[in-house]
């Protein structure tokens, strides 16, 4: 059962969202193509939530996947596992609670993670996107 951190009002919210709003600010800074999160939690046990964006080319994807690396690096966090190569298509940051994934544009349609976790609920990232 995943936890939850309870904030001071009394609310709570999932323990992996510090992390999960770390890693989209970071692929934003890098101006993802369209950046969501969502909450897979109670649909699969490998993570509890997805960040998934896209690149417009090969040099853009590896930028947004440095930041990401960095930025988590920054907080004393490594990825447990990466996948994939920029010359594929696609990249994945497995950080346990969270995987993060950065496609280009191409192969985000082809492998449709969008549609595969449909129906997770999304993450409000708090980002300002166009």
């Amino acid at each position: 059962m995943p936890r939850l951190i309870k904030k001071r009002d009394g609310a709570t919210r999932p323990e992996y969202l510090p992390n999960l709003l770390r890693i989209a600010a970071a692929a934003a800074d890098h101006k993802a193509i369209d950046l969501r999160a969502c909450d897979v939690r109670g649909l699969t046990l490998i993570a509890d939530a997805f960040v998934l964006c896209s690149a417009a080319s090969e040099p853009q994807m590896k930028a947004i996947y440095q930041a990401v690396r960095r930025e988590m690096k920054e907080i004393g966090v490594r990825p447990l596992h990466t996948e994939g190569e920029p010359t594929g298509g696609w990249l994945v940051l497995d950080y346990g609670d969270v995987i993060f994934h950065v496609f280009r544009e191409e192969a985000r349609e082809f492998y449709d993670l969008d549609g595969l976790w449909g129906d997770a609920p999304l993450v409000d990232l708090g980002l300002d996107q166009e």
